[in-house]
């Protein structure tokens, strides 16, 4: 069904019960979007709705580029923020700016999957601009020379995120279906926005370190730049399980055709 070729009321009633087929290895038929792991992800389709009503006349691509300038902003507050309220509000400044890309960044393929104007450019466009928003912020958080300072970890960290978020949209490319399995974005985000609100409260109360451990500052920003690079490598082990053979180049029996209609899936061939 062309959802392109539906009448304006019609394709608004029906637009969330039409189908998704995609081709899965056995065994991965059950993936995230399928799953309980997927409901915050519903639930922001669900709330986004009546916004994405008002701008299906909105080309998807417009959002999308404006999560660069708007994650931009919030990297360069992140890279700048010192202690005292200045440094609280810039930190907070972060975190909201970071959430608003975050919301655009969803917003950009509800709306293309609203309106029929899914392609595959914009799906490139989506994942190139998130893995280069994934490395600025890690960086310029590393790059506060008062809250951090340490700009080899920032890279080190920067890169191990980038190598685990890159097998994940490589296994998208070539199987169908995104392998949410590790330290996902999502999760990197809600504790990175949450770090920079306690970076924000430590600096309104003018502390901007809890101690040091071999000439590192521990607070929030050291403690979440330690997370993403650790679950970079956690999300590149798990995303290494997916081998060569398993790529769908011959169909052999062992891959399955899914039907995804709603927040059901169902398999109903295999191949």
């Amino acid at each position: 069904m062309d959802k392109r070729r539906l009448p304006k009321s019609y394709h608004s009633k029906y637009r969330n019960r039409l189908a998704r087929i995609t081709i899965r290895p056995k065994g991965h038929e059950y993936t995230a979007d399928c799953m309980a792991l997927e409901k915050g992800r519903n639930l922001f389709k669900q709330l986004s709705e009546p916004l994405v009503a008002k701008l299906e006349g909105v080309n998807p691509a417009t959002l999308t580029w404006l999560t660069l300038p708007t994650g931009l902003a919030s990297a360069w507050l992140m890279m700048s923020a010192e202690s005292g309220q200045d440094g609280a509000l810039m930190f907070l400044g972060a975190a909201l700016l970071m959430a608003a890309a975050m919301a655009l960044d969803g917003l950009d393929g509800n709306l293309a999957r609203a309106t029929g104007k899914v392609t595959r450019w914009g799906d490139y466009l989506d994942h190139t601009l998130d893995r280069v928003l994934d490395v600025i912020w890690i960086l310029a958080l590393g790059y506060n020379l008062v809250w951090f300072g340490h700009v080899e970890l920032a890279w080190i960290a920067a890169m191990l995120t980038m190598f685990g978020s890159y097998l994940g949209t490589q296994a998208q490319a070539v199987a169908g279906s995104r392998n949410y399995g590790g330290f996902s974005r999502a999760d990197r985000m809600v504790l990175t926005f949450i770090a920079l609100l306690g970076a924000a409260i430590m600096a309104y109360m003018g502390v901007d370190s809890w101690g040091e451990w071999n000439d590192i500052e521990i607070n929030p920003i050291s403690i979440i730049l330690a997370i993403s690079g650790v679950g970079g490598i956690y999300t590149f082990i798990i995303h290494k399980r997916f081998k060569g053979s398993d790529l769908p180049f011959f169909f052999d029996g062992s891959y399955t055709i899914v039907l995804k209609q709603g927040k059901t899936c169902r398999v109903i061939a295999s191949i």
